[in-house]
């Protein structure tokens, strides 16, 4: 405003006076705008804090900043945190007016989609009054590494669940048990609705009254989450690829089977074995999986269902549930490894779970305009066919199969757990 009145003053002189004054009251307001911002030493008190110790990959972690504002007038605040490099944030910025004394803590979530190490950096506020005329700017140096484990908070929404038998709540079927486990547990009063074929009749003679015999179900069964490695498992679907859901279903899957007094354990192979946890119920067995998941990465190899054969029957001598984490994109590619899964169903219980191509939907369902359309959308018929094959051909030689979609993974793959438990198969 000063500059221009001034350049006004060439045509009417009597502007000048105007805007000297002008120009001398803004550099008055600056001054006073710098000495009032400068004046407290400490104007503004930040720092970071988080839920837990380390990110769950996948999901949506809260983090918070806590400002304070030790002014005796308020100021208006833009808060930037320095996120780490794998979220690829340039402009991540927050807004906020904070009065007097005020003490705010602010929300905001991250979804990683890796496991790792992510580094967060300095915390920069920059304030201003409400004159505007100047700004200051409050770096936090106060750095922080946080790892990036599979995803453990889904793990423990599944947790609370389990144990209150409400699985179903997030679409785990309930399903009718067939027949009866043989696992005597002890004798109980008969009550209306009890299996009268379960009456233990010494026991009635005894206590002159009728009492049944109560099972339970069969516990302690191994339980091992094996994933390949290979470089199939490498193709992403929404950002997270088919390794990262494997390893977020087997770490909740291990966590329920725990809870359902099973013996979870793992495998990972691909040319080779990579890394194992022997199935056992010690009270840091889920934090020895969790840590062998933590690193576990595709090297980008051929996936070699030999070599796990051979350490099955070299390792395993109890008969066990392989829950078989892989994929196949052609029944010729399954045919390959097919004498080798065929073996393994020989001595243990194997589900093998594949991923449905959701990437082709899009596809399928837009409508061809072109011929060039039309040949993409029947090669992708073509795709999306050969996955169904597959599941036939496994169904065919008795094979156990879970057939999902990425996203559906941990709910499906606890769904046939429970399944396999209610019928007595393992």
């Amino acid at each position: 405003m000063a500059i221009a009145l001034f350049i006004f003053a060439f045509t009417f002189p009597w502007l000048y006076l105007i805007g000297l004054i002008c120009f001398w009251l803004i550099v008055l307001l600056t001054i006073t705008d710098l000495v009032i911002l400068f004046a407290n030493k400490n104007g503004i008190v930040t720092k970071r804090s988080t839920t837990f110790q380390k990110l769950s990959n996948g999901d949506d972690n809260d983090l918070f900043i806590q400002i304070k504002n030790n002014y005796s007038f308020s100021v208006n605040a833009t808060i930037v945190d320095e996120i780490p490099a794998q979220f690829q944030f340039r402009n991540f910025s927050i807004k906020k007016q904070l009065q007097p004394n005020e003490s705010q803590k602010i929300k905001y979530s991250l979804r990683p989609v890796s496991r790792g190490e992510f580094r967060f950096g300095a915390i920069v506020i920059t304030v201003n009054t409400s004159l505007g005329f100047a700004k200051r700017r409050f770096v936090n140096s106060d750095e922080l590494m946080m790892p990036c484990y599979p995803s453990f908070l889904k793990l423990r929404q599944y947790e609370l669940m389990a144990i209150s038998d409400r699985l179903v709540d997030v679409g785990i079927k309930k399903l009718r048990k067939i027949g009866q486990s043989t696992e005597f547990d002890h004798i109980k009063e008969y009550v209306i609705g009890n299996d009268i074929r379960t009456i233990n009749w010494k026991a009635t003679a005894r206590k002159n009254q009728l009492m049944v015999n109560h099972f339970r179900d069969e516990r302690a069964q191994q339980v091992y989450c094996v994933v390949d490695m290979g470089r199939i498992m490498k193709m992403p679907f929404e950002e997270l690829s088919l390794l990262d859901y494997s390893i977020n279903a087997s770490l909740v899957l291990s966590h329920i089977s725990y809870i359902k007094h099973d013996k979870p354990g793992l495998i990972t192979f691909s040319n080779v074995i990579q890394n194992t946890v022997t199935a056992e119920r010690k009270g840091n067995q889920l934090y020895r999986i969790q840590e062998a998941l933590y690193n576990a990465t595709t090297n980008f190899h051929e996936t070699n269902y030999e070599v796990l054969l051979n350490y099955v029957r070299a390792k395993l001598t109890q008969r066990s549930l392989l829950l078989l984490y892989t994929n196949f994109e052609t029944v010729s590619g399954l045919r390959r490894q097919l004498k080798y899964i065929k073996q393994l169903a020989k001595y243990h219980l194997v589900v093998v779970i594949i991923f449905e191509n959701t990437e082709l939907h899009g596809l399928l369902n837009k409508k061809a305009t072109n011929t060039s359309e039309i040949y993409s959308q029947t090669i992708a018929k073509k795709f999306d066919y050969e996955k169904l094959l597959i599941t036939l051909e496994l169904q065919k030689v008795g094979i156990q199969c879970v057939y999902t979609k990425p996203q559906n993974l941990t709910v499906n793959v606890l769904n046939k757990y429970l399944e396999l438990k209610a019928r007595g198969m393992i």
